[in-house]
């Protein structure tokens, strides 16, 4: 397995470096199901994050983009279950992307309730608040 950090990604989807997005696209390219790429929890989240603050896609163009990394047969993700279900949270919603995993996340693990003092965590994620 070779793991990707969110530079390589990030290069391959925008195709926006003359000399970077080369290398991304021979490095996604080489990855097969035997050798697959890995790609961290905490990646995902600085993808997301750099989708919308510097490419500035939209919620569906987001989900649009992990849903096709998501069914990749040569990209295993950390928590594959807890991505996805935390991508149609943040597709059905106004949360930010960052609460809609730590409550999927929580819920993975078990929690019966993921407690904050963010109002809008709580009303868009499924937190509860606590005041």
């Amino acid at each position: 397995m070779i793991g990707l950090d969110t530079n390589v990604l990030t290069r391959f989807i925008a195709q926006d470096d003359p000399l970077q997005s080369p290398v991304a696209n021979r490095i996604m390219n080489s990855l097969t199901v035997d050798e697959p790429g890995w790609v961290a929890t905490a990646t995902i989240l600085e993808l997301v994050w750099v989708l919308t603050s510097k490419m500035c896609l939209d919620r569906a163009g987001i989900a649009g983009v992990f849903n096709q990394m998501l069914r990749q047969e040569k990209l295993v993700m950390e928590q594959a279950s807890v991505v996805e279900e935390a991508f149609q949270l943040y597709r059905n919603s106004s949360a930010d992307f960052a609460d809609c995993l730590v409550a999927s996340s929580a819920k993975a693990a078990g929690c019966s309730r993921t407690v904050t003092f963010d109002r809008k965590a709580a009303h868009d994620a499924g937190m509860q608040l606590v005041e």
